[in-house]
C-alpha cells in the first residue's frame, strides 16, 4: 500500500476535477428531472383520459428497467438511429429520464395523500379543478415530499458512479485511472471516493432527516 504515491497532489487535483463532474452532473440531472417528474407525476395524479394511461405506461416501464441498460441505450443505442450524444449528454440523459420516472411516483403519492375533503371543499366554494391543485393540493404534498425527494437525489449521486462504463471523466472514472497505474494505490484511492461520497451523502441525508421531523 503506497499512500503517500497515491494521494499525491496531482492524483488529488485529478479525483477533484472528477469529483466536480460528478457533482455538475447530478446536479444538473436533479434539476431537469424535478421538472419533469413533476409534470409526470402531476399528470398521472389528474387522471386525464388517455394522457394518463399513457404517462403510467412510460414511468412504469422505465422504473423496472436498469439504470446501466438506459446509460447504454442513450450512448450506444442512439446513434444508430441518428441521434449521437456526448459522454456528458448521454450521462445526463440518462440519469434525467431515470430520476424523473421516479420522482414521477413520489409526486403522484404526495398528492394522493392530501384528503379528499379539502379538494371537494375547494371545489364547493368556487375554485376551478387546477385552481385548486395549484393552491390547496400542491403546496401540501409539496411539503409532505421533500424528505423522499431529497433521498432521491442522494440516490441519483451515487448513481452517477455508473456513468463510468461511458467513460464519463466523472469520480470513479477518475479514481479508476490512478489505481490501474499501481495496485498499491487502490486501498487508498478508494478511501478517500468512500470517503467524499459519505459526506457529500450524508449531508443529504440529514437535511432529508430534518425534513422529515418538521412533517411529525
Amino acid at each position: 500500500m503506497d499512500i503517500a504515491g497515491a494521494l499525491s497532489v496531482d492524483h488529488l487535483k485529478f479525483l477533484a476535477h472528477g469529483f466536480m463532474v460528478t457533482l455538475y452532473i447530478a446536479f444538473i440531472s436533479i434539476l431537469l428531472s424535478f421538472i419533469i417528474g413533476t409534470l409526470l407525476g402531476t399528470l398521472r395524479y389528474a387522471k386525464i383520459p388517455v394522457v394518463s394511461k399513457i404517462m403510467a405506461v412510460i414511468v412504469e416501464t422505465i422504473r423496472n428497467m436498469p439504470l446501466l441498460l438506459i446509460i447504454f441505450f442513450t450512448f450506444f443505442a442512439l446513434p444508430e438511429v441518428g441521434l449521437k450524444l456526448s459522454v456528458t449528454v448521454a450521462a445526463i440523459s440518462a440519469l434525467t429520464v431515470f430520476e424523473s420516472a421516479m420522482l414521477a411516483e413520489i409526486v403522484r403519492g404526495g398528492l394522493n395523500s392530501i384528503d379528499k375533503g379539502q379538494i371537494e371543499a375547494a371545489r364547493s366554494s368556487g375554485l376551478t379543478y387546477t385552481q385548486t391543485l395549484r393552491y390547496i393540493v400542491m403546496p401540501q404534498a409539496l411539503r409532505r415530499m421533500v424528505p423522499p425527494i431529497v433521498s432521491q437525489f442522494i440516490s441519483l449521486l451515487k448513481d452517477t458512479s455508473l456513468c463510468v462504463i461511458i467513460a464519463l471523466p466523472e469520480f470513479m472514472h477518475n479514481a479508476q485511472i490512478i489505481y490501474a497505474q499501481n495496485v498499491n494505490y487502490i486501498f487508498p484511492i478508494f478511501i478517500v471516493v468512500a470517503f467524499m461520497y459519505f459526506i457529500v451523502n450524508y449531508g443529504l441525508s440529514l437535511v432529508a432527516r430534518r425534513l422529515e421531523n418538521k412533517q411529525v
